[in-house]
């Protein structure tokens, strides 16, 4: 694999949890925020080397992202699971794959089977529509992978009981929906120059990480920077929990550019 280190430019596109802040029909006081830093779609980032750009996950918000930072073109998608705030802007491919042809997307075998089924009509091959976009899809497993000529890590980990993936490429890692990591995986979050964990809500949830528990993950493996992402109204407003962080450790927002 080639070796030789990228500048890295990370986009958080969303730094939200599943239903995105403000939640529907909420009325709790950080969905009643004015500041945009408390508003937060659905989580998602986008990836940028040289002249190649990739995004880690396309959930329902996809289409409005990319308006908002004006990506001119996507060469691969990857995905962390199957769940909805995870996937669900798939349709919304559609132009990139106009630009470049049948998009790749990386995904574990149980992820693939999962989107067979809830989008067959872009999948099928019988039966596909002629407007749907065109995926190429590749299988992740064990072994770390190459998109575009840069190396990719698999980061196996636990969502509540399902296994679903988290990606590292070079120095920085991307983990969203972890309730559990194990020791194999946990090893290669050590010397990170970022690392991105959830950390959901103040309160313990039984498939994601609180606040409490993404503290001592960085804690343990000492990256050199820290994002919380997936993030819900129940984990307070931005600046009032960022101003509690530890040194070097941040609350991720929706827009916020970062280098690696």
């Amino acid at each position: 694999m080639n070796s030789k280190k990228k500048l890295l430019t990370v986009t958080f596109l969303g730094t939200g949890t599943s239903q995105g802040v403000p939640m529907i029909a909420s009325k709790h006081p950080v969905c009643m925020s004015k500041n945009s830093k408390d508003k937060r779609l659905r989580s998602s980032v986008l990836i940028s080397w040289d002249d190649k750009t990739i995004v880690i996950d396309c959930g329902p918000d996809f289409r409005q992202q990319m308006l908002r930072e004006n990506v001119q073109e996507i060469l691969a998608v990857l995905f962390t699971h199957e769940h909805s705030d995870h996937t669900a802007g798939i349709d919304d491919l559609r132009p990139y794959c106009y630009q470049i042809g049948a998009m790749p997307i990386y995904l574990n075998k149980r992820t693939l089977q999962s989107l067979e089924k809830r989008f067959e009509y872009i999948f099928s091959v019988e039966n596909r529509y002629p407007g749907a976009p065109s995926v190429l899809p590749k299988i992740v497993n064990e072994v770390p992978f190459e998109v575009y000529n840069m190396p990719v890590t698999p980061l196996h980990v636990l969502h509540g009981n399902l296994p679903i993936l988290g990606y590292k490429i070079q120095n920085f890692a991307y983990l969203t929906d972890v309730k559990t990591i194990p020791l194999e995986t946990e090893k290669q979050l050590y010397n990170l120059e970022v690392l991105v964990i959830n950390a959901l809500r103040q309160e313990e949830h039984p498939t994601h990480f609180n606040l409490d528990e993404a503290l001592a993950l960085v804690d343990r493996v000492q990256p050199k920077r820290t994002y919380f992402t997936h993030i819900s109204h129940k984990l307070g407003f931005h600046d009032e929990v960022e101003k509690k962080l530890p040194a070097n450790v941040y609350l991720a927002f929706d827009g916020l550019k970062i280098e690696i």
